[in-house]
């Protein structure tokens, strides 16, 4: 089913063994999730091995044949393909890390490195989205085997990347990579429900399990498996997911790119017994003093105020300050 996979809920898997024990009745052996830190260098070798026994169609991309039409094909060096360049000499890298509660795992991990890799097969002609930000792109999702798992590949879909980040998606490397492209230019509609973009961009991702699905499977993605996306990036959308007047991408205050880990009011949110906590980019009354943010940072006309106002002068804007409304 078309982006099927990203809405699919994270399922807990445990193996089980049956024998007969003497009362004739089963024994169960549950097999708790590997460690972070034990499947991430995994990854990264079977990852390395790919890259460096693969690569793609660069020579169409740097001379495009006519009726080329800009497609990441993966192939094996071999054969007639030996003298290609492989993929591990083009792709560039970025590290992320990742911690436990990430994939409500048990045992505490925090900050576990985990290495993406990125292709950039053609530059877009527009601006570069953040991870905060919604994009609408064409895609395929493959294991290292080359097996499909997922694809939109006719007609471009939306993706909030803020939300791939969550916890229930886990697709946080998706989020993660997509923002080392570019989008393109004028979309127009062909009138039977496709686009044509000028100019878009072109990449590929490919990132371990701890930035996926890790220990749980999610449709035909196996457990531990390392993922790759190709990705047409038509077009993105500057994201605001509250509605507060500050776009999201500025409500990550520790800038690690990750939204879910700063919550100016969560102190208080605690202390109220809420199950549900929010993050800054999704909490209109960010400091939670009850007056909103958006009142907060703007001025009697309703415009913002830039910079954001700090009235008692402490060097922490109104709207992320109690003391202050």
């Amino acid at each position: 089913m078309k982006h099927g996979i990203f809405v699919f809920l994270l399922v807990a898997v445990c193996f089980t063994s049956c024998n007969n024990d003497d009362n004739g009745g089963p024994d169960v052996i549950s097999v708790p999730p590997r460690l972070l830190a034990e499947v991430a260098p995994e990854n990264d070798e079977e990852i390395k091995e790919f890259l460096q026994t693969h690569f793609y169609n660069y020579e169409e991309f740097e001379s495009p044949p006519a009726g080329f039409d800009f497609k990441i094909k993966i192939d094996t060096i071999a054969g007639a393909n030996a003298n290609k360049t492989p993929l591990a000499d083009q792709v560039s890298e970025m590290e992320i890390k990742v911690s436990s509660f990430e994939h409500g795992l048990s045992e505490e991990e925090i900050d576990v490195p985990h290495t993406i890799y990125y292709l950039s097969a053609r530059d877009g002609i527009g601006v570069s989205p953040t991870v905060a930000d919604s994009v609408f792109v064409r895609y395929e999702g493959l294991l290292l085997d080359g097996t499909s798992f997922d694809a939109s590949l006719n007609n471009a879909v939306w993706f909030d990347l803020a939300r791939l980040q969550d916890l229930q998606q886990g697709f946080r490397g998706f989020a993660e990579g997509v923002p080392n492209f570019k989008a393109g230019g004028t979309i127009t509609e062909n009138g039977d429900g496709t686009v044509t973009v000028d100019g878009y961009g072109v990449g590929m991702i490919i990132f371990p399990s701890g930035l996926g699905f890790f220990e749980a499977i999610g449709g035909s993605i196996p457990q531990y498996s390392p993922l790759i996306f190709n990705i047409d990036l038509y077009t993105i959308n500057i994201s605001d997911h509250d509605n507060d007047g500050i776009p999201s991408i500025q409500e990550d205050l520790n800038g690690n790119g990750y939204l879910y880990d700063d919550n100016t009011d969560a102190q208080g949110e605690e202390d109220a017994g809420l199950t549900v906590r929010f993050a800054n980019f999704q909490d209109a009354d960010d400091d939670g003093d009850g007056v909103s943010t958006r009142n907060e940072i703007s001025d009697d006309n309703g415009n913002i105020i830039i910079p954001y106002p700090d009235s008692n002068g402490d060097g922490t804007p109104d709207y992320l300050d109690p003391d202050t409304n």
